[in-house]
């Protein structure tokens, strides 16, 4: 069942590039250039603006003739996902050689590399979930989180839910942002309470700004909300989301490693 579901992307992700099709108007055509022109589409109008018939416009093609080398859009956006993931062994190995070889600096960068990837294709949060094909690059960023972790007493599924959780903190700031961006911050502020994003303008900043307004009218009714904000508007602290959360999360991590007797 999963080889019929997935086995078209998996083939298109992990195999040989396919020849030129036997027949068709164009034998120009390679998967990196329709990945290509799928993800230019995405960043500028997100996912939804991608489509079979839309790709083939930008590529100046039929869709038949798309159909050619890529079966349908799953697989058309497993590609996208793909070529939008960075290269893990160009920036994020760098990254991970800058942080040293303790654990914890290590999964921190990796967790950093990661928003920042996000952040340059927002779209991805969308492309990157539920049962589907992983390719290459995305693999191999796995890896590198795994590989971070090695020797620290976990167990594989201890090591794989670690990643997912540090993963899941590191969504959802950039779910967040990506809400603020287009305009939703009214509402990723309820959805999300205080999980901030880019310094300078992210969902803190925004909530504050929508809280300062409730706190004007009501904010008797408040005391401990009053005192909160007052604290972050006299020492700081707003936008520091994805730190404060990556932290604590390392500091729990960091803690079954010592119970593991491994050390931290």
């Amino acid at each position: 069942m999963a080889d019929e579901q997935w086995g078209p992307a998996v083939r298109l992700l992990w195999g040989p590039p396919p020849g030129p099709p036997a027949r068709g108007p164009r034998r120009g055509l390679t998967l990196e250039g329709i990945a290509g022109a799928g993800v230019a589409i995405a960043d500028a109008e997100g996912l939804g603006g991608v489509s079979m018939q839309r790709v083939a416009a930008e590529l100046a093609v039929t869709k038949m003739a798309l159909y050619r080398y890529v079966p349908g859009k799953a697989e058309l956006v497993a590609l996208m996902a793909e070529a939008a993931m960075p290269d893990p062994a160009a920036g994020l190995d760098a990254a991970l050689e800058r942080a040293g070889s303790g654990w914890r600096e290590r999964l921190g960068a990796w967790a950093r590399e990661l928003l920042a990837a996000f952040r340059v294709h927002p779209w991805l949060l969308r492309a990157t979930v539920g049962a589907r094909a992983v390719g290459p690059r995305e693999v191999g960023w796995l890896e590198r989180a795994l590989a971070a972790l090695e020797g620290c007493g976990l167990s594989g599924a201890e090591s794989m839910d670690a990643v997912v959780l540090v993963a899941g903190h590191v969504r959802g700031i950039a779910e967040q942002e990506r809400a603020v961006s287009a305009g939703g911050a009214a509402g990723a502020a309820v959805a999300g309470g205080a999980a901030g994003g880019a310094a300078g303008g992210g969902p803190d900043v925004e909530l504050g700004a929508v809280l300062g307004e409730v706190m004007r009218l009501r904010g008797a009714d408040f005391p401990a909300l009053g005192a909160a904000l007052a604290s972050v508007a006299r020492d700081g602290g707003q936008d520091q989301a994805l730190d404060f959360g990556l932290e604590r999360i390392l500091d729990g991590i960091g803690l079954l490693v010592a119970a593991r007797g491994a050390g931290g």
